[in-house]
């Protein structure tokens, strides 16, 4: 019976090992597509507004004209 048991014991621990080894991948894939989402996007919102910075500086010196 003892080594039934033993048996039984390891083959939880050996599963709980798997699936939360798993389980804590899929959380960590997870939260780095998530992160990366929002990097992009934060990218996209600085390039617009760098671009838009640059249309103003660029009709400032054209409405100046030459001094």
């Amino acid at each position: 019976m003892a080594l039934s048991s033993m048996t039984w014991g390891y083959a939880r621990i050996i599963a709980g090992t798997l699936l939360g080894g798993t389980l804590g991948f899929y959380v960590m894939h997870r939260i780095e597509v998530s992160y990366k989402m929002r990097m992009e996007e934060s990218l996209r919102q600085y390039e617009k507004e760098m671009k838009r910075r640059q249309e103003e500086e660029n009709l400032g010196q054209i409405s100046e004209g030459p001094v």
